[in-house]
């Protein structure tokens, strides 16, 4: 459903130990995702919503995001830029895993976009 919240990510520059850091703090078993580097998975059924622990990019190594189910990525990007946010990654597809984008609203939140549905 459009404007939901779907996942959420952790990231910074040492993943294991976010992830060690977050298990022993509230119980979280991050699972390693297979062909993604530094990338971890947290179940739902553990923290209410599904999200992920990595390692961020060079940009950004460090955030924390949770991402909203949106219709039309273009279009809620070319919205949020009017009102005074900035994109951070256009929209871009992981090939039979996800459709996202990321943007900073104008108090520098990071906000994930996904479309609905897995990546054709």
């Amino acid at each position: 459903m459009a404007g939901e919240i779907v996942h959420w990510e952790l990231m910074g520059p040492d993943p294991a130990r976010l992830a060690s850091f977050y298990g022993g703090l509230f119980g979280w078993n991050a699972q390693a995702v297979p062909d993604m580097d530094n990338y971890m998975l947290v179940d739902k059924s553990e923290s209410g919503v599904g999200g992920a622990i990595g390692s961020g990019s060079v940009e950004m190594p460090s955030y924390q995001a949770i991402y909203v189910s949106v219709d039309d990525i273009d279009a809620t990007l070319a919205q949020a830029e009017a009102a005074g946010g900035k994109t951070l990654m256009p929209r871009t597809v992981l090939p039979d895993v996800v459709i996202f984008a990321l943007f900073q609203d104008p108090a520098g939140n990071v906000i994930g976009l996904v479309e609905p549905g897995m990546a054709d």
